[in-house]
């Protein structure tokens, strides 16, 4: 065992020891998904210290700039299967990730192997508790148990299907993971923490049963309040983690995105005064759009956000996207659609994607560039489970272009910021990166079928020049392993993939 395996192994012993042989049966497996995820990164991503890039029968080598080599088997950087269980580095076999990038020795390398033991040996602790239920429902309705808000979001338990960082939770022992991991299904008792209301920034309505006299309360997290704060909390309400572990659904009402100061795969998700300041006018433009769509895609709108100016106590208060699901219908997480088995037909697939691409593009062309990856998108499915529309949610990280809204006479809104650009490049790279590289991609588990979902559906996309651009150049992604080895660049990093429209067998390593 590695030493964050070990020391997780520890822990479980003393507070579930049940799930122990458990964890220590899925530790191989979840080495080698962690290894796939760095691996894919290696050869895909704008390293600067891979000096050259050779494929050969046998596999990809990557030549380093200090004259070793790594030898690996070939990628396909749309593939979610066909796990690497060990790469080469000259002559020396290796199949755990962290002992890897130790091996590398690239700058802050040492930090990064910290992060994939962390993430190899949560994801065996995922896997082992998780539910492995893997069949659609047909027939069942969504009142005998599958139509809840958390249902299926806590079958995920592989968390980013990308990133090697796919189930980093520094800071979080084994008892916090059993405590507030959606893979593990637990209840967790929210908090309150009462701020002065002159203290506080407040947008939108906030609830009265989150007020008091001359008070706000913020709710809080019970790993926050203990962690960061080093403060006790209110008891407020029970609540189900969803696949962001610090969002939240209350039963029967909205969900609740808190303020956690831990870092999750790439980011401390703590919540700006930025995003708070934003949430009324981004919800407004959204909703209007999305009503452009004819009836393709609705918004979750954001109710109320709150900070006492302080990103580690802030909370925003979101429509449940069931609110959108008619009878018979349930809405899922385009992350949770593998576990559904669904994507497996080649028609169903096609129908979906050409669904999520019309919904994206048209938004795009309008003005909104949407981060429409597996958690932000959901797809509202019928009782047979095809695909009928597309819902989105957390728009605090998406695009807004003044000019194309300006050109189809959209009023443009107050803001200011990040969220700003009139930038093609930009925009096409939120979208394209999210959506294509991101959901579609894992959705259908290699660049051959998402190629072949794409060429069925391209006849009945609308034909903008996004759309030429996501036809006749490569994909953006996220350069997600660049991103955790450059820690003083700001801001998201890219690479470009092949583009899986005229993806051919066999040139996916270039």
């Amino acid at each position: 065992m590695s030493p964050a395996e070990a020391e997780l192994a520890e822990e479980l012993a003393v507070v579930r020891p049940a799930l122990l042989p458990g964890y220590r049966a899925e530790l191989a497996g979840a080495r080698a998904a962690v290894l796939t995820r760095l691996w894919r990164a290696l050869v895909h991503e704008p390293l600067p210290w891979i000096t050259g890039r050779v494929r050969g029968a046998y596999g990809v080598a990557l030549r380093l700039a200090d004259g070793r080599t790594l030898h690996g088997p070939h990628v396909d950087p749309y593939a979610t299967g066909a796990p690497v269980t060990a790469v080469r580095l000259d002559r020396e076999r290796h199949d755990d990730p962290a002992r890897l990038t130790n091996a590398l020795a690239v700058p802050h390398a040492a930090g990064f192997a910290v992060e994939l033991g962390h993430s190899a040996a949560s994801l065996a602790l995922s896997r082992a508790g998780a539910d492995h239920r893997r069949e659609w429902p047909v027939g069942v309705p969504p009142a005998e148990g599958w139509g809840k808000d958390w249902e299926w979001e806590q079958r995920v338990a592989d968390g980013h299907p990308f990133h090697p960082n796919c189930r980093s939770r520094p800071g979080f022992s084994a008892a916090d993971q059993l405590a507030y991991g959606p893979e593990h299904r637990p209840v967790v008792e929210l908090g309150t923490v009462a701020v002065p209301a002159a203290e506080c920034l407040v947008r939108g309505d906030w609830p009265a049963e989150l007020r008091a006299p001359g008070r706000v309360l913020v709710p809080v997290h019970p790993w926050q309040a203990a962690h960061v704060l080093k403060r006790s909390a209110d008891p407020w309400r029970r609540a189900h983690p969803l696949m962001s572990l610090r969002t939240l659904a209350l039963p029967g009402g909205p969900h609740v995105k808190t303020a956690l100061s831990a870092r999750l795969t790439s980011s401390v998700r703590d919540i700006s005064a930025y995003s708070v300041e934003m949430s009324a006018a981004l919800t407004s433009l959204a909703v209007d759009l999305a009503k452009r769509t004819d009836g393709l895609l609705h918004v979750t709108r954001t109710l109320g956000a709150v900070t006492a100016h302080s990103p580690d106590l802030a909370a925003l208060l979101r429509e449940s996207p069931q609110v959108y699901a008619g009878p018979g219908e349930r809405v899922l997480p385009v992350a949770a659609l593998p576990a559904t088995g669904l994507p497996g037909s080649g028609d169903w697939l096609t129908t979906f994607t050409r669904l999520a691409l019309t919904a994206g593009l048209r938004l795009l062309d309008l003005g909104v560039a949407l981060e429409a990856h597996g958690q932000n998108l959901l797809v509202v499915l019928a009782a047979d489970g095809s695909p009928r529309r597309l819902v989105y949610r957390d728009l605090a990280d998406v695009r807004v272009s003044p000019a194309r809204l300006a050109r189809h006479g959209v009023a443009v809104p107050a803001l200011t910021g990040r969220l700003v650009t009139d930038d093609p490049g930009v925009l096409r790279r939120k979208l394209f990166g999210s959506l294509v590289a991101g959901a579609l991609a894992a959705t259908a588990g290699s660049g051959p079928a998402l190629g072949a979902a794409m060429r069925a559906a391209l006849p009945d996309l609308p034909r903008t020049p996004d759309l030429a651009a996501l036809c006749e150049g490569p994909v953006p992604a996220k350069a997600l392993t660049l991103m955790r080895l450059s820690p003083d660049t700001p801001g998201d990093q890219w690479t470009a993939l092949p583009n899986p429209l005229v993806l051919e067998p066999g040139a996916v390593d270039q």
